[in-house]
């Protein structure tokens, strides 16, 4: 399978509290549901798609939580793929505190999550998808296991918040597969990793 990632970030880089004001307010964050005003049909279309794709997913545990306590619980509503998707493919969640996940179809990779990971990448199918989980993604691209990068940017400056890339980390070239705007500004962005940048001499 290949490992995708995908995250919605704001102009500045932020990914904290997303969907809504009480999803996530660590550090005091205070500006929680900034995505959803501005997300309208052709992002949901492409991100409908996204989750069609998937054969697993593999998150970190506060994304799980999160997940599993919107998603997991709310009714089938019929006509939904990335609910459909959410519950009845393979869930992943790198964690070494979480030890009784509640949802479905979850299994916990803790000891060594590389080779957990590797194995999972080398099973037959399409997508082994990372939503969110930020620390997860951050982790996963220290070790080279990011084959695909979608970022859908919304047109907000959040100005706090935590951000998806750190201060200082590796530092990766990127080969754009994709790029499309819609009419609300959201821009989506499609990369592969390709090794180290070059620089001007």
């Amino acid at each position: 399978m290949k490992l995708t990632t995908v995250t919605h970030v704001s102009v500045d880089g932020v990914m904290q509290g997303l969907g809504g004001p009480g999803e996530d307010r660590r550090g005091g964050f205070e500006r929680g549901g900034w995505a959803p005003p501005l997300f309208v049909d052709e992002a949901t279309t492409f991100l409908n798609g996204v989750f069609q794709r998937a054969d697993a997913f593999l998150l970190g545990r506060r994304t799980y939580e999160i997940f599993a306590g919107s998603w997991g619980v709310w009714p089938d509503p019929g006509n939904s793929p990335i609910w459909k998707a959410l519950n009845t493919q393979p869930k992943y969640v790198a964690s070494t505190t979480l030890t009784e996940p509640r949802w479905a179809n979850t299994t916990v990779l803790s000891g060594d999550v590389a080779a957990a990971i590797g194995e999972l990448k080398a099973k037959p199918g399409g997508e082994l998808q990372v939503h969110g989980s930020g620390a997860l993604i951050r982790w996963l691209l220290d070790h080279d296991l990011v084959d695909e990068i979608n970022l859908l940017i919304i047109p907000v400056i959040l100005g706090q918040g935590t951000r998806l890339f750190p201060d200082a980390g590796p530092d990766i070239a990127l080969d754009l597969v994709d790029s499309r705007t819609d009419s609300k500004g959201v821009t989506i962005q499609v990369y592969r990793p390709n090794g180290r940048p070059q620089y001007a001499d």
